[in-house]
């Protein structure tokens, strides 16, 4: 592997791995950085599913005690299985929809335009949610019950229009349904360890035939970039959202979005 090689999949990395769980779409900056990289096609999108997977990996790791407890004490303790029974509530609106709509959102949703486009509304609707003063009722992820598990489901089902930003809409919609940004923030990443490994490994069932062992060593450094830079966004967010609100990502969105707009359609 060459040193522009090597440059080339440590970008993209960084480009997962930072966006994946902020509300900003990682989608998004992966279009952008593979276009600006000339760095598209098959191989490209198999690419994206290698570096995918090392940021659900960073999620388990930063968890492992909490997920730990869990499997552990799943046959004891009403809180594991109330957690877990949570866990299959919100995947499932994803999954079924996923499956139903999979080929019809790859070949009418999934292009540059669309991408920028919901990226900006998607900021605009985070400006009118964050403008609203609330008392949140939930506080804590072990305070949800399946309602509020199946409430934010729902919001994650949003998330499949590409540039929509899964975390962005778990997030927004924890916040509406009466979880504070805390709770929400929590749970969507919780959310995110079935959601996406299913969605990864449906993905690595439809593109296997496009993995090389000559292109080991680039996907191999993608992976591990991801796997520690969405270790530093997690930590980051959880200490951000401790005092801040999602203000700074409406704008951030909104920007990244009007220039990758203007970008694409030129």
């Amino acid at each position: 592997m060459d040193l522009s090689a090597l440059i080339q999949s440590v970008i993209l990395g960084l480009a997962e791995g930072l966006t994946e769980f902020l509300p900003i779409s990682s989608t998004g900056h992966l279009i952008m950085a593979g276009d600006l990289l000339a760095y598209t096609g098959e191989q490209a999108k198999t690419f994206e599913i290698c570096i995918q997977l090392g940021a659900i990996l960073a999620v388990c790791w930063f968890y492992r005690t909490r997920l730990t407890g869990v499997v552990t004490h799943l046959s004891s303790q009403a809180s594991a299985r109330r957690f877990v029974g949570n866990l299959i509530v919100g995947v499932l609106p994803s999954a079924i929809f996923g499956l139903l709509l999979h080929r019809l959102i790859k070949a009418h949703l999934f292009n540059s335009v669309v991408v920028a486009i919901a990226m900006i509304v998607g900021g605009f609707i985070i400006l009118l949610v964050e403008r609203r003063e609330r008392q949140p009722r939930i506080t804590e992820v072990d305070e949800m019950d399946w309602r509020d598990a199946l409430k934010l489901g729902l919001a994650q089902v949003f998330s499949l229009i590409p540039g929509t930003s899964r975390s962005g809409a778990t997030i927004i919609g924890g916040m509406l349904s009466g979880l504070s940004r805390k709770a929400a923030t929590e749970f969507s990443f919780f959310l995110a360890i079935p959601t996406m490994f299913m969605a990864t490994g449906y993905d690595v069932y439809k593109s296997w035939q496009h993995l090389a062992a000559t292109d080991l060593g680039f996907f191999t450094v993608g992976f591990v970039t991801a796997f520690f830079s969405a270790l530093l966004a997690i930590k980051a967010l959880l200490r951000y959202v401790a005092h801040h609100d999602f203000r700074v990502f409406a704008y951030y969105r909104i920007v990244f979005g009007t220039i990758a707009l203007v970008y694409f359609l030129s």
